[in-house]
């Protein structure tokens, strides 16, 4: 046997009292919330009811401000908000081009 293999085995494995201590580093994925912009954008340009298309737009870029700052419950709030406006908008589009097409059909057949 070796001379430092020798000195290894007499002094034996290292003695630590303490107990081995362990870290934990928890890393939280990004959630991406949408933030709607082109629904707004799109909002804007063609169903823009009670300037909701508008308003919509304003928070879709807010909420794309917060996300790029990294508050998220800002981002959510936000977003949430721009959702909710472009629901009522895309609505009352709907109703209002479905309202321009057949009232004037109904005129039209009340003339004949």
């Amino acid at each position: 046997m070796l001379k430092e293999e020798h000195e290894v085995a007499a002094l034996g494995a290292p003695h630590n009292p303490a107990p081995p201590t362990s870290t934990v580093i928890h890393i939280r994925s990004k959630t991406s919330v949408p933030d709607h912009v082109v629904w707004s954008l799109f909002n804007t340009l063609f169903m823009n009811s009670c300037c909701l298309g508008f308003i919509a737009f304003a928070y879709s870029v807010k909420s794309r401000d917060r996300k790029m700052v990294g508050d998220v419950t800002g981002d959510q709030a936000y977003a949430s908000t721009a959702k909710c406006l472009n629901i009522w908008a895309l609505i009352l589009g709907i109703i209002t081009t479905i309202l321009l097409i057949i009232i004037p059909i109904l005129i039209l057949q009340a003339y004949q």
